[in-house]
């Protein structure tokens, strides 16, 4: 495994998110990666929902912008910390009404990357604070 290779394909990743190349994910991601962030995007934990997802977050943030602060790397494994900003501007399953309002935090990226693709993310960031940035209400339970 190139771990060299793993970190580049992150990075290159990011910055396909902050030009807004969508038509580049499949470049990256693997057709059925599987994105375990449904706290924010709400999509359903399933191979290849994630393309939908992100062009959704992307819209509803912009102008979304990624600064990979560190890339490591461990066998398949890249870790990916970074400062995110964006602007609610767009409609979002969390906020069908964008409130203007701005917000900047720290996220944890965990990728799975197999045969040169992005198989599997997770992430971990201040949620919380992002909601109370952007003005958006918790989700609750249903």
């Amino acid at each position: 495994m190139d771990t060299q290779r793993n970190k580049q394909l992150v990075g290159d990743f990011f910055t396909a998110l902050n030009e807004g190349r969508l038509a580049d994910l499949g470049d990256y991601l693997a057709a059925d990666v599987v994105d375990h962030n449904k706290v924010v995007h709400g999509e359903p934990d399933e191979p290849g929902a994630a393309f939908a997802a992100i062009a959704v977050q992307l819209e509803a943030l912009k102008p979304y912008h990624a600064t990979v602060e560190e890339l490591i790397a461990e066998g398949e494994k890249v870790v990916a910390r970074i400062t995110q900003s964006g602007t609610s501007s767009g409609t979002h399953p969390r906020m069908p009404v964008p409130t203007g309002r701005a917000f900047e935090n720290e996220a944890i990226f965990i990728f799975t990357v197999v045969g040169g693709l992005i198989q599997e993310m997770r992430c971990v960031s201040d949620r919380l604070g992002l909601f109370l940035q952007l003005g958006w209400d918790w989700p609750t339970a249903d």
